[in-house]
């Protein structure tokens, strides 16, 4: 299993005391969680738990009832934290949500969900041209993804011509291709044989870290869940466990809880203390 860590991550999602409720029902009731650049996180729990509803709410697909969602400022290139405003994601409108999702935000489903009409370097350049991107320009971004992938002379393959493996593997492309801040992977091994999940989630793993993108993991399997950095687990819309790599390199739920009633960035929020800076 790949030990590969980045060094001075930061906070780049955060959410506080998040609860959303369905009729009588409370799928969450008061969640803080956060993600940081570089680390995968896995939520765990059983049907009915309130895991989805937690993905769901983090990527903004849906609001909670109460609660914030922040997501920090543009990734630098010098790699520290932005100085930038955060963005409350619940605040946003749908038209400005739909487009968080499409730029900032990456997404892999269990099925991959690739268009059937379209060859693969296509399906992975579909959101950059859905930004505007001229589609020359975004395929030819698109294959770069490629061979650092596995997929080298798969460009023009329809996905009725790939296996499941390379299917999930071009969906991890298309969620790449434009540099998100966080990737959401839902059930991303369920489809597919034991040796290949394993194949992929290692490949999503290491590559997000190599990138610096945060990854959010939604999982029945407590081998892919051995594969990311921290392991949250959801009961009864409750964190019942948090599992924390020794390096402590996760943020605290005192991070979050400082978000709480805030607009912006999250109140008392230091980096340079908290990363010895």
């Amino acid at each position: 299993m790949n030990s590969y860590r980045t060094t001075a991550a930061y906070p780049v999602l955060v959410a506080a005391g998040l609860e959303k409720s369905y009729g009588p029902t409370r799928a969450l009731a008061g969640v803080d969680v956060s993600v940081s650049t570089g680390e995968s996180l896995a939520i765990m729990g059983p049907s009915g738990s309130g895991k989805s509803t937690l993905l769901h709410c983090l990527a903004g697909i849906e609001r909670p009832d109460e609660g914030q969602v922040m997501l920090a400022g543009e990734r630098s290139e010098t790699r520290v934290p932005p100085d930038g405003a955060w963005v409350s994601v619940e605040q946003l409108d749908e038209p400005h949500r739909s487009e968080l999702r499409r730029t900032r935000f990456g997404f892999v489903f269990q099925s991959g969900q690739l268009l059937p009409e379209l060859p693969a370097d296509e399906n992975v350049a579909l959101p950059l041209m859905l930004g505007g991107m001229p589609r020359r320009q975004a395929v030819q971004k698109a294959r770069g993804w490629f061979p650092p992938l596995g997929l080298a002379g798969m460009e023009e393959r329809r996905p009725g011509q790939l296996s499941g493996g390379q299917a999930q593997r071009v969906a991890i492309a298309r969620a790449l291709v434009g540099s998100p801040q966080v990737i959401f992977a839902d059930e991303p091994t369920g489809a597919l044989d034991q040796v290949t999940g394993m194949e992929v989630i290692d490949l999503l793993v290491t590559t997000t870290r190599r990138q610096r993108t945060a990854l959010v993991v939604v999982t029945h399997d407590e081998d892919v869940a051995r594969w990311c950095d921290r392991t949250i687990r959801v009961r009864d819309g409750r964190l019942s466990e948090d599992h924390r790599t020794p390096d402590g390199a996760a943020v605290t739920s005192a991070v979050a809880h400082a978000a709480r009633g805030t607009a912006g960035r999250p109140a008392g929020y230091d980096a340079d203390a908290r990363y010895g800076r």
